[in-house]
């Protein structure tokens, strides 16, 4: 059992926090507004192992910290989270991408790098691991929906941080070998790139569960 932030309320943080939460792991969900409105802004329902807080509080009173907020902003959100994220796990699931007429995703924010490598590079003494970012935000927590096994891809310096993940994806039904661990950090300009499949997908399939996987 963990003390998980999650910084985000849209459908990719609330969906995180109830996986999670579901699995037994104590959630305090990282909300820009009200404390009292947080619950029904994020139209998650009352659980007794989710609570809320703001960004600042959620990052300093838990264990491991994930990043749902939207990736074209989070390196200035975050930024300001260094002192409350010093010695943590910061997950990275965001994909930095400027936006298409349609509110698709049509560029990166930081071609020739990543959000993750950004993130590293501003908080050197947080751990920053980047995974669950080639999927629909349903897939993260049940991966088994889909019929063919998905791949959930890990990037991060630190050996025992990407463990920890890894630990996490198995509770949310993540299989070991579904799990590839591409090595440093770097290797998530790799993932991240592939956000750029993902709108030609949505747009002729609509919100159908999918992943960018390998096969093998």
């Amino acid at each position: 059992m963990t003390r998980i932030g999650i910084l985000g309320a849209g459908r990719v943080a609330t969906n995180l926090a109830a996986g999670l939460s579901a699995a037994g792991h104590h959630i305090t969900l990282g909300h820009r507004g009200r404390h009292d409105t947080a619950a029904r802004t994020t139209g998650l329902a009352p659980a007794p192992r989710i609570a809320y807080a703001d960004h600042r509080t959620t990052a300093r009173t838990t264990d491991i910290v994930i990043n749902a907020t939207p990736g074209d902003s989070s390196l200035d959100r975050l930024t300001g989270l260094r002192g409350e994220l010093t010695g943590k796990i910061l997950i990275d699931v965001s994909n930095a991408t400027r936006d298409a007429a349609d509110g698709l995703p049509e560029d990166l924010c930081y071609p020739g790098s990543s959000l993750a490598e950004k993130l590293q590079a501003a908080l050197p003494d947080t751990h920053v691991v980047k995974t669950l970012n080639t999927m629909l935000f349903t897939v993260m927590t049940t991966p088994q929906t889909l019929a063919t096994p998905p791949t959930a891809y890990l990037s991060g310096d630190d050996d025992h941080a990407k463990k920890t993940v890894a630990d996490l994806l198995g509770d949310l039904g993540w299989h070991p070998g579904q799990i590839e661990d591409l090595g440093g950090i770097d290797t998530a300009r790799a993932t991240e790139a592939m956000i750029l499949i993902v709108p030609h997908i949505l747009r002729r399939h609509g919100l159908k569960p999918f992943a960018v996987s390998l096969a093998r």
